[in-house]
């Protein structure tokens, strides 16, 4: 009975419409594939640039790929939610949504659950399988231990993901064209994931006096792509450079889980609260 009365809940029917569309346009099979191919690349051909082929310890291994992941899920996920709803708009079937006996936020998270889904499917299916393939051909990994950082680097990569769809959908639902939608996202993947860390490593690097690790927790907590990277070199033995800077926070992995979480939480209540003011 309950799961029957799930399957009619209005955001499952509309979470279904929405993976019908991405696997019907293949935009779920596209990004898997480019998640696959560069994480065997990362995997099993990183070292080819030094003459060699060999796998790569497994901390090097998790920075390498979370330094790869996150340049490509950020703009994966804006790509396949920044039409949601100006492109709903443009095709005139947003105001027929809106004409059914559903609330907004409802709409909201339909969508979300959806794209969701696509995004989770995709990441976990290419990283897993990399996984899998790391248990079975590398020599001189621990089971256990390869198993649980590649879980929590697929939960955090999906988590990414989360935050990102939800800045496509804040775009979406201010943009008045999806010309200006896409430009938008993109204007936004250049600042969070190039401008900001190169920002932030300058200021490292020119070793000023106010900058201390609070500050350096501070300014982590206001870029999601920089608290993925800390998940995900936290604990690990990165060496120097500017990855010690994420590994060294000091938080644990369950606080930056919750700042994480902080943003998708903030994410939504923006998304929500635009769409609400949103005229029909």
């Amino acid at each position: 009975m309950n799961i029957s009365r799930l399957k009619r809940s209005p955001v499952v029917i509309i979470a279904k419409k929405e993976i019908k569309d991405s696997l019907r346009n293949r935009w779920g099979m596209f990004i898997s594939i480019i998640f696959l191919v560069l994480s065997l690349s990362v995997t099993f051909a990183g070292s080819a640039i030094r003459g060699e082929l060999s796998l790569p310890e497994i901390s090097a291994l998790m920075s390498s790929l979370s330094t790869i992941a996150v340049f490509i899920i950020p703009l994966a996920a804006m790509l396949i939610s920044y039409d949601a709803f100006v492109g709903e708009d443009e095709a005139g079937t947003l105001l027929l949504l809106l004409s059914y006996p559903l609330t907004r936020g409802q709409i909201l998270l339909g969508k979300l659950l959806g794209h969701g889904v696509i995004m989770g499917l995709t990441i976990t299916s290419a990283f897993g399988f990399t996984c899998i393939l790391l248990l079975f051909i590398g020599n001189g990994y621990k089971t256990i231990d390869t198993i649980i950082l590649f879980t929590q680097f697929i939960g955090s990569s999906i988590m990414l993901a989360i935050t990102f769809i939800l800045f496509g959908y804040i775009v979406s639902l201010k943009a008045t064209e999806k010309a200006k939608a896409v430009a938008t996202v993109l204007l936004l993947w250049f600042l969070f994931v190039l401008i900001y860390d190169l920002l932030l490593l300058t200021l490292l690097i020119a070793d000023l006096s106010f900058i201390s690790q609070p500050m350096i927790n501070f300014l982590l907590v206001l870029n999601p792509t920089d608290l993925y990277r800390a998940m995900n070199v936290s604990g690990l033995d990165v060496g120097g450079g500017g990855l010690s800077v994420f590994a060294e926070t000091g938080w644990g992995i369950f606080g930056l889980v919750v700042a994480m979480l902080s943003w998708i939480i903030g994410l939504m209540g923006v998304s929500y609260t635009i769409f609400k003011k949103r005229p029909l």
